[in-house]
């Protein structure tokens, strides 16, 4: 049993239990967070179970025991992966558009798991439970790029630290409609479930806290070239914020703009090019890039001689 000892800090005051602990475990979902606090998974210090709607206080103190991760019938697939880089630890990799990270509802296999659990063996780390062996951060299914694995419990607690805190850093490049008017910008904005479309994301005031940082490279005629670096790491959180500002990433089902001649793309415009990280063993900083996805270039060689950069 995985046992936590959580401290609400100044910026929790308010928010529920179950908000809280899916924002302070990494993979933690709310829904499996309030099926903890019903359990009796979680309590406070003195020893009493509290309530999943409970409103915190600064300084509340929490302990959650984690249940030991489950065999499940995972499938190893030998599914080819693009490795960027491989030690005891970690494995970096260039996941391709149009696969899922995880075994989910409706893809329990051909995910990005299944690839590694072929490839790794038994070398992944149980944290995440029995579907999430190793991973620690995601990459949406129709985005492309960057994504570092965890081949232990010690390497994925590390890892997942350095997102909490923001020092393993992310970095995008996309295509959107339209410019900012400015050359860089922020975008700072809570996300959360929409209200009526469960399968979309929205900015809504209760929502968990997003920032996204922006900055235009190529300016086209009806089109940019931009590139993001994250603070947060929320659900679709680039594809809300950027298309919340009027400048969605072209090719997006959900969040597109309705007439986009790049629908036929079957995915958006997002590839993570670059990730930078504090190796968990060796303490060496290490940055990771890769070039941009085929379809991607293309589209971008594309605008160059249609419209030429202004």
């Amino acid at each position: 049993m995985d046992e936590r000892r959580l401290v609400a800090a100044p910026e929790d005051a308010g928010k529920r239990l179950d908000v809280f602990l899916s924002g302070a475990l990494d993979g933690l979902t709310r829904s499996a967070a309030q099926n903890l606090i019903e359990s009796g998974a979680v309590t406070t210090e003195s020893g009493k179970t509290p309530k999943k709607n409970g409103k915190l206080s600064p300084g509340d103190v929490f302990l959650v025991r984690l249940p030991e991760p489950q065999a499940v019938d995972l499938i190893p697939q030998d599914i080819p992966l693009d490795i960027v880089y491989e030690d005891a630890d970690i494995i970096v990799v260039n996941k391709p558009r149009g696969m899922v990270v995880h075994p989910a509802a409706g893809n329990w296999d051909g995910t990005l798991v299944n690839a590694l659990m072929f490839h790794c063996g038994d070398s992944l780390s149980g944290i995440n439970g029995e579907i999430r062996p190793g991973i620690v951060h995601r990459i949406d299914k129709d985005t492309s790029g960057l994504l570092v694995v965890a081949k232990n419990d010690m390497a994925h607690q590390s890892l997942a630290a350095q997102i909490a805190c923001h020092s393993a850093a992310r970095e995008y490049k996309a295509i959107v409609v339209g410019a900012p008017r400015a050359d860089t910008g922020t975008i700072d904005q809570p996300i959360g479930r929409h209200k009526t479309d469960r399968k979309r994301m929205a900015i809504v005031p209760d929502g968990r806290p997003a920032i996204t940082h922006y900055q235009v490279l190529a300016r086209f005629r009806g089109y940019s070239l931009l590139q993001f670096a994250l603070e947060t790491g929320r659900t679709h959180q680039i594809r809300v914020h950027i298309a919340s500002i009027g400048h969605p990433i072209i090719g997006d089902p959900l969040y597109g703009a309705k007439k986009d001649r790049f629908r036929s793309l079957n995915g958006q415009c997002l590839h993570a090019f670059r990730l930078s990280l504090t190796h968990p063993r060796t303490g060496e900083r290490m940055t990771f890039e890769t070039p941009l996805p085929a379809y991607f270039q293309t589209v971008l060689d594309k605008m160059v001689r249609e419209n030429g950069e202004i």
